[in-house]
């Protein structure tokens, strides 16, 4: 072509340079007065050089020409793009398809028709077209497939359009970047059906997206990370125990290196490190999650239908466990694994610290827990409560619930009422310093915890004392001092349900509806429970009790809809309210005399 001859094309392909320069290293520094300086000055390059083409004769190098004037087309796309010109940038993107269309699997067009592809999948995602950003990256997918299976050579970079001879990238180097290209597509499929909510087919590419970008280098350690340690959580809620944990590993391994890496001006500020803390906090609680749903689902395994460890189940899964264990853990990490030949070492090193079976004792429940308690105290260190109430809350809370669930495997109950006491340590300050007028729910959740941990306690007491000859005054005290605490912190709960006059609500709303009858319920009960020489102050505990029995009763019989919410405690009520009055009776006709 005739723009091509000699030093004449030498120009086009240095202002083509140019242009890449100016859109991706200048425009970093352009400054927020002006910060599309660089891509508008890269925009008026592009232009020159289009016109350059479209002045060219055709002749027989028609074809060649067509690919350099979509290799333009695309440019001016991206660049419309970054400057949020969206229209005009879907108009440069669909002539550059257009163009290629008839040679799009050819190996001089495959590479820049499906980097067009992504690039119109990402430009209708910012309009919330998902479906038709779907349908472009879908097509890129399987025009990547289909050259694969019937070439599979490595294509033209689409930078190669503008290169001297001696200039063309290697085969190597080629394969390369067609191959990020292609991870491209799924990274931004994995964020489409995410959208779309199809969560599993969203889960899966963003794994191969994740093991893709390490096969090829081509990831930033922090990202990659977080994007790992959020598929964790996915695989977490499967119960994909041993999944979720290689992705935790694999996440820290990599977050590691991120201290290595040097910035693009090789001076982190204050406010890189300060990200870099709070990402590594973010990976932190990601690893509490692990632990405590790992404990808690063992829980659900072991528990009898009082909520108290099974011994024969405990002996049972045992068993189990030594039969099936080694064959599933082989055959579940072949599909797993990122197979990352450099950090592979490591990554296994990191599993090793925690297990990702369930664990069937408490030896085993408590090394996972000491692992999770050390992930609670490296992300309380960014999440402090001055800057981050509610992170840190939420970080405190799952402290308490791991060592919930730890009382759960401990045998001995003075042991398990120390556990539940460290709870109580941690949790009471939160809630009397907190504003219930700013933060209500958390508020109603941490008044309800430390309740039902006080009414816990209050029971381990009880059954201590049973198995006494004769309860001291100092049982006796402690059993009564924990279930008046108990029952300061269920009515506060109740209260906080009151509207601005203080009248409680005469139909519960259904986020509140169980939490609200257990809390009555359990009211009920604490009365029951309290101990006294003092035969007046029982029957006055007793009335108490049966007007908590009574409401449960009344509301059912008035809102039937709310039986299923707590058929358990409705049961047991009605049980109480037929029993309670004939007791009363009988304390009143002993105390008859004195009254």
């Amino acid at each position: 072509m005739a723009a091509a001859g000699g030093c004449g094309w030498a120009a086009v392909c240095e202002k083509l340079r140019t242009a890449r320069t100016l859109s991706t290293v200048e425009s970093r520094k352009d400054p927020e007065t002006d910060p599309y300086r660089s891509k508008y000055s890269a925009r008026a390059l592009l232009q020159e050089v289009k016109q350059l083409l479209s002045a060219a004769e055709e002749g027989d190098e028609a074809r060649l020409l067509a690919v350099r004037r979509a290799v333009l087309e695309y440019e001016l796309g991206v660049n419309h793009t970054d400057t949020e010109e969206l229209s005009a940038g879907e108009e440069h993107l669909q002539r550059c398809m257009q163009l290629l269309e008839p040679h799009r699997l050819s190996p001089d067009c495959v590479s820049l028709y499906i980097q067009a592809q992504n690039n119109l999948g990402i430009l209708w995602s910012e309009r919330d077209k998902i479906k038709t950003a779907q349908t472009y990256l879908e097509s890129a997918e399987a025009l990547y497939n289909q050259y694969m299976k019937e070439d599979g050579n490595p294509p033209l970079d689409p930078s190669e359009h503008f290169m001297a001879e001696e200039e063309k990238l290697t085969d190597q180097e080629r394969s390369k970047r067609f191959e990020k290209a292609y991870t491209h597509t799924l990274y931004y499929l994995a964020q489409v059906y995410q959208h779309l909510e199809m969560i599993e087919k969203a889960a899966q590419y963003c794994h191969t997206t994740l093991k893709r970008q390490l096969e090829y280098c081509g990831y930033h350690p922090v990202e990659w990370a977080l994007n790992a340690a959020t598929l964790s959580q996915y695989y977490l809620s499967k119960q994909c125990f041993m999944e979720s944990r290689h992705c935790l590993a694999a996440a820290s391994v990599v977050f590691s290196q991120a201290g290595q890496v040097p910035s693009a001006e090789d001076n982190e500020t204050e406010q890189d490190q300060q990200d870099l803390r709070q990402r590594k906090a973010e990976i932190a609680r990601c690893w509490i999650k692990y632990c405590l749903n790992l404990l808690q689902s063992a829980q659900k395994l072991l528990e009898d239908n009082i909520g108290e460890l099974d011994p024969d189940r405990q002996l049972e899964l045992k068993a189990q466990r030594e039969k099936e264990e080694d064959e599933k853990e082989k055959g579940r990490k072949k599909a797993v694994l990122f197979g990352m030949s450099d950090i592979c070492d490591s990554v296994l090193a990191m599993e090793e610290k925690v297990s990702s079976v369930y664990p069937l004792d408490f030896q085993e429940a408590r090394e996972i827990f000491l692992v999770g308690q050390n992930y609670v105290q490296e992300a309380k260190e960014f999440f402090q409560v001055d800057g981050y109430v509610t992170d840190h809350i939420e970080i405190v809370q799952d402290h308490s619930a791991l060592f919930k669930v730890l009382a759960f495997f401990e045998e001995d109950y003075e042991r398990r009422c120390k556990m539940h006491k460290r709870r109580i340590d941690m949790l009471e300050p939160i809630c009397s310093e907190l504003n219930p007028q700013y933060y209500l729910l958390i508020s109603r959740q941490l008044q309800f915890e430390l309740a039902d941990t006080y009414y816990k306690m209050m029971d381990l007491k009880v059954a201590i004392g049973n198995r006494l000859e004769e309860l001291d005054s100092h049982t006796i005290k402690k059993i009564n001092s924990l279930a008046q605490f108990a029952i300061k912190y269920y009515e506060l709960f109740l209260d906080s349900l009151r509207n601005p006059d203080k009248v409680f609500p005469e139909v519960l709303k259904e986020d509140v509806l169980r939490p609200a009858m257990v809390a009555k319920f359990h009211i009920a009960r604490l009365y029951g429970k309290l101990i006294t020489s003092d035969s007046k102050k029982q029957l006055e505990n007793m009335q108490t009790s049966l007007e908590y029995y009574t409401f449960l009763v009344d509301y059912c019989e008035k809102y039937p809809d709310a039986v299923r919410a707590i058929e358990t405690e409705l049961e047991l009520s009605k049980e109480m309210v037929g029993l309670l009055p004939t007791k009363m009776e009988r304390l009143r006709a002993k105390l008859c005399p004195f009254i």
